[in-house]
């Protein structure tokens, strides 16, 4: 079995991995759900883009219960840190990812315009609040969460929900936001025709546009406005787990440290970018596999970049700098990692393989004539 050294490491890279997963395949259905009232002009247009990501949408949540057992189970002072300075933002996630189910289910019970009008835009507000509020997430673990560790390892938050919402956390939403909803725009476009693909087309190019605007920003805005984490030389990646035997030193290098280090790191925001530009490339040449390639290359890069800058805090303490967590002291133990990585072996791969059966049994356009043959056999 790996040193507990590698495991700490291999399991910073397997919730990386998950959170990939997640936005892969979780994303493109909620920006589906995010451009569907705008782009689907009759009420079969919107069943043809709920019907496309109806048999997978559930099956995506996998990667969601899995990435939040991982952090739990692997990074537990992380789980208990996040879900209590973010209680209610990430209560405000799940209370939006409920309607997506009950939008499914209840939309198509009535032939009631104002009734499907409701749910449809109940659709909307489940995926746009979430996927802004992951980047608002993700942000505030660049800016700090105002917290400090006592003696016992217990955590005091002593912020609210409005002082997550920083200028930059809300500009990180909107990189979120559009980069989920140039994925849904992508994903439209290998699965429909007619009008709303070309609406498709034209949403997915205006979301790649935003994203990599405020993408590039976010980078500017990191790079020189927000002061990053460096542990001292000497600290030891094996020390016992209490993440207050360490000592921080603060500067606007700190989130480069990782990039200057380990230089092949670079390629990530590169990637971010490089996949918006075949993003746009793709929409407006109508060239769809591209599109989603170029949607799929983005999401790993922007992930990618945030996870190798946070690496060596993933949570830092914006008043306490000593009690920031890392992927070396907020860890379980050694064995807890070693046993977990054996079931992420067996488990995992068995995920991959019953999500790729799913969509390749699942796959082909769906138009007008697909939902007026299963008036009552689709949502």
């Amino acid at each position: 079995m790996f040193d507990y050294e590698t495991l700490k490491l291999v399991w910073w890279g397997l919730i990386g991995v998950l959170l990939i997963g997640l936005a892969l395949t979780d994303g493109f259905d909620m920006g589906a759900m995010a451009l569907m009232p705008f782009i689907a002009k009759t009420d079969n247009e919107r069943r043809v883009a709920i019907n496309t990501v109806a048999p997978h949408w559930d099956g995506n949540q996998v990667w969601l219960i899995t990435a939040g057992g991982a952090l739990f189970a692997a990074w537990p002072l992380v789980y208990a840190t996040a879900f209590s300075g973010m209680y209610w933002a990430l209560l405000l996630v799940l209370f939006g990812l409920f309607f997506r189910p009950v939008g499914f289910d209840y939309r198509s019970k009535l032939e009631n315009k104002k009734w499907r009008d409701m749910w449809d835009w109940a659709l909307l507000l489940q995926v746009r609040l979430p996927a802004l509020l992951f980047g608002v997430a993700f942000a505030n673990l660049f800016l700090g969460l105002p917290f400090r560790l006592d003696e016992t390892m217990r955590t005091h938050f002593e912020g609210s929900f409005f002082s997550l919402l920083h200028p930059f956390a809300l500009l990180a939403g909107v990189v979120s936001l559009s980069m989920l909803c140039a994925h849904g725009g992508s994903w439209l476009m290998l699965r429909t025709e007619g009008d709303l693909y070309e609406r498709s087309c034209k949403a997915t190019r205006l979301s790649a546009i935003v994203f990599l605007g405020c993408f590039f920003i976010c980078g500017l805005w990191l790079l020189l406005g927000i002061e990053g984490q460096n542990l001292v030389d000497n600290f030891d990646p094996n020390v016992a787990l209490n993440p207050l035997t360490k000592q921080v030193t603060l500067d606007n290098s700190g989130w480069q440290t990782n990039y200057v280090r380990y230089p092949l790191t670079q390629f990530a925001p590169l990637l971010g970018l490089v996949g918006g530009a075949l993003a746009l490339m793709g929409a407006q040449t109508k060239r769809n596999g591209l599109a989603f390639l170029g949607t799929s290359l983005a999401i790993i890069g922007a992930i990618l970049t945030a996870g190798f800058a946070c690496s060596r805090s993933v949570m830092p303490s914006s008043i306490d700098p000593a009690s920031s967590l890392t992927i070396w002291d907020a860890v379980s133990s050694q064995k807890t990692l070693g046993i977990m990585l054996i079931v992420a072996i067996i488990f995992v791969p068995i995920i991959l393989g019953y999500t790729l059966w799913c969509y390749w049994r699942m796959w082909g356009k769906l138009n007008d004539q697909t939902i007026e043959a299963n008036p009552h056999g689709l949502y």
